[in-house]
């Protein structure tokens, strides 16, 4: 089957080489590089890279433990697949609720079927849809992942997907852009010519298009993406992160426009 059609075998933000460090040696080198970078004095502890839900309850327990007893620790953030959460594991994760501030993330990237076959991604869009509604309720806080400029969408395709995650008990969501890297079907796709990337044009009026459509409640996480430089093909204009994020400031600006001016009907 292989993985997604976007993904890199090492996934996403995993740099190391060799066996990993603990949970808690990682967590206080993460600590130690945030405190120094940007004066952090509290952390939430990431459990980014692949599916973070993906082994028996006892086990993601003795990890999450070892996380949250990090001092300065407060929370968790547990990336994942809307079909690999249980409800053992959701109880296990509403157990933390009570005393940390815990996100559980899911990827949807579209929510159009005949895309998340194209990807590879293993589950249809009713399947995100069922794990946010078993997930909401819980005191836990919901975060969505999509991806801007698949293969085959339109503009219109994506908006559909920001509408139909505006519509869910989501709290935070993450935008990314459609990264080529090498040795993953999209990048091969990409370097044959066969797909094309976004501009950033194009790619800055799409975001702009999408946060007026979310709840203003909606907390938004990140929205754009970088990759490996590496294995990085394109597109081009992603790897200047500040630079992206300062044209959807000035698009916004010049619409004179906000995140929720077209939510719930006010189109």
């Amino acid at each position: 089957m292989g993985g997604c059609a976007y993904c890199d075998g090492r996934g996403s933000g995993l740099r190391q080489k060799g066996p990993l460090p603990s949970v808690a040696e990682q967590v206080r080198a993460g600590k130690e590089l945030y405190r120094n970078l940007r004066g952090a004095a509290k952390f939430i502890a990431y459990f980014q890279t692949f599916t973070n839900t993906y082994a028996p309850v006892e086990n993601l327990r003795t990890l999450y433990d070892e996380a949250l007893a990090q001092p300065d620790v407060v929370g968790l953030s547990i990336g994942t697949r809307p079909d690999c959460v249980d409800d053992g594991v959701l109880r296990l994760l509403e157990g933390y609720a009570g005393r940390s501030h815990v996100w559980v993330e899911y990827g949807l990237q579209s929510i159009h079927d005949r895309t998340l076959e194209r990807l590879n991604r293993g589950h249809d869009a009713a399947r995100f849809v069922e794990a946010v509604q078993r997930t909401a309720g819980r005191g836990l806080f919901i975060c969505a992942h999509i991806i801007l400029g698949l293969p085959g969408e339109t503009r219109a395709d994506m908006m559909e997907t920001a509408r139909a995650v505006a519509a869910l008990p989501v709290d935070g969501i993450k935008v990314h852009s459609l990264l080529a890297l090498r040795g993953t079907d999209v990048g091969r796709l990409f370097a044959e010519g066969r797909i094309e990337l976004m501009t950033q044009e194009d790619y800055v009026s799409t975001v702009c298009d999408v946060l007026e459509l979310l709840p203003p409640s909606v907390v938004v996480q990140r929205i754009t993406a970088e990759g490996y430089r590496d294995i990085y093909l394109g597109p081009d204009w992603a790897q200047n992160k500040l630079k992206v994020l300062n044209a959807i400031d000035r698009e916004l600006e010049k619409r004179v426009t906000w995140q929720g001016a077209r939510y719930a009907g006010r189109e």
